[in-house]
Order: structure tokens, then C-alpha cells, then sequence
């Protein structure tokens, strides 16, 4: 019989898993696999505010990476760089404000190497409700734009004239990634974040037959990794955070396996 820390770190990580799959697809089909990169890049600056300022950890992340959202918008409009060169300069200045905040705070002992990793193991009960309230609320903001949201990934001037408001929709996008970025950081750290987004999506891809099979073959997978990822992590003594990442990583390299296929024309002649 498992300890109830196991237990509650199985529950915590498949309410993460259920809601990074869906989101992950739209990750995969719009290629910004850099935007989840930069914005949980952001998070340690939430992390040092929050610390600074005696905040609620989880909601300093949320509002420090609705803050950097809203910056890459406006900078789109207004600067001449590229998204790609824009994601890079605010997931790295990011970080570096945030670790030269956080080096500056020696009066606070800061677990650094649990805000980059995860420390799904110390999950506690308030841990499960905020991340299973949290996925739910990003969930139902998820299935509301969904057709606007995919019709905008298509192409935003089709979704513009058939009246779906891609840019609402791309702002709760954002938000609901800023979302996931704060419930999930405890689970694998703000560096495993995004291979968390990005492997079960990118497996599921090679299933699925349409956009919904997609985002629920991608949460299943996500589930199955971070059951996988916690049972191997107790049995080896592994980290648990890059041990699910692994565990990711291991459907995904089996599902582009080549699947040798019956020579139905050679059975025949003979």
C-alpha cells in the first residue's frame, strides 16, 4: 500500500496531466513551443516576487505570467523583432531578473532546485485543490473558445470574417496557459513545464483523427507518464519531476516506432 504522499502526488499530477494535454495540442498546432517556454522561464520572477513581497507563491506566477502575455502582445505591435526573437528576449530576462531578485533576498533560504524540478512528492491537500479548482476553471475556459480558438489557429482572417473573435480568444489562451504554468510548477518545476505540454501532444499526434481525439489521447498519455514517471521514480529513486518527463518521453519515442505492416499481397500469392 502506497504512502498517502505518493498518493497525493498521483492525484496532483493527473490534474495537471488532464489539463496539459489539451493545451499542448494548441501549443503543437500554432508552433509555440518557445511561448510555454518563456512564460515558465517568467515564473521564477513570480517565485522571487512573491517571496519578496509575502505573496501566495502560486498566484505571484499567475499574475507575473499574465503580465509577460500581455507584454509579448504589445510588443508584437509595436516592436520590429520577430515573435521568436521577442519570446527569447523575455524568457531570459525574465529568469535573470528573477535570480538576481532572489540573490539579493538572503534572509530567505529559497529551494531553488524545487522551484526548477518540482517537488511533487510535498504536494499537500491545499496543493490538490488548488491545482484540481484551478484545471477545472482552465478546462471550461478551454471547451468555451475552443472553435474560436482552433478556427484562429487555422487562419486568423477566416476566423476574423466568420465572426469567432480570435483576438478573445488568443487572450484567454494566454490566460489559461499562465494558469496552467502556476498550478503546474510545483509538479515538475518551471524547466520541465513545457516537456510536460509539449511530448504528450506531440504523441498523441501520430493517433488521433480530429482536433478533440487529439487533446484526449494527449491527457491520457500525460496521465499515463506521470503514473509511470511516480511509480519508476519510487522503485529507482529518481527524481519524480524529470522521472515523469521521461516517462513522456518513452511513449513518444514507442509511438514513432515503424509498425511493420502485413504484406496482404505477398500473402496471397502464396
Amino acid at each position: 500500500m502506497f504512502d498517502d504522499f505518493f498518493v497525493r502526488a498521483v492525484i496532483g499530477g493527473i490534474g495537471v496531466a488532464l489539463v496539459a494535454g489539451p493545451l499542448g495540442c494548441f501549443i503543437i498546432w500554432r508552433r509555440l513551443a518557445y511561448f510555454g517556454d518563456t512564460l515558465s522561464h517568467s515564473a521564477l520572477l513570480g517565485v522571487a516576487l512573491g517571496l519578496l513581497f509575502e505573496l501566495d507563491i502560486t498566484f505571484a506566477v499567475f499574475g507575473i505570467s499574465i503580465v509577460v502575455s500581455s507584454l509579448l502582445l504589445l510588443l508584437q505591435r509595436r516592436a520590429s523583432l520577430s515573435s521568436d526573437a521577442l519570446l527569447g528576449l523575455l524568457a531570459h530576462s525574465t529568469l535573470a531578473v528573477g535570480l538576481v531578485v532572489l540573490a539579493f533576498m538572503t534572509w530567505v533560504r529559497v529551494d531553488l532546485m524545487g522551484f526548477l524540478f518540482g517537488d511533487i512528492l510535498a504536494i499537500t491537500a491545499l496543493d490538490l485543490v488548488i491545482i484540481w479548482g484551478g484545471g477545472l476553471g482552465v478546462l471550461v475556459l478551454l471547451v468555451m473558445v475552443w472553435r474560436s480558438l482552433f478556427a484562429a489557429t487555422v487562419s486568423y482572417e477566416l476566423a476574423t470574417a466568420e465572426g469567432a473573435k480570435p483576438d478573445r480568444a488568443n487572450v484567454i489562451f494566454m490566460i489559461v496557459m499562465a494558469g496552467l504554468i502556476a498550478v503546474s510548477m510545483k509538479i515538475v518545476g518551471v524547466l520541465l513545464i513545457t516537456a510536460l505540454l509539449i511530448i504528450p501532444a506531440a504523441t498523441a499526434r501520430r493517433f488521433a483523427a480530429s482536433p478533440e481525439q487529439m487533446a484526449v489521447i494527449a491527457a491520457i498519455i500525460g496521465v499515463i507518464s506521470v503514473v509511470l514517471g511516480l511509480r519508476g521514480s519510487l522503485e529507482w529513486d529518481t527524481p519524480a519531476g524529470p522521472s515523469i518527463v521521461v516517462a513522456a518521453l518513452i511513449c513518444f519515442l514507442l509511438s514513432v516506432v515503424p509498425i511493420p505492416r502485413l504484406k496482404i499481397n505477398a500473402k496471397n500469392r502464396a
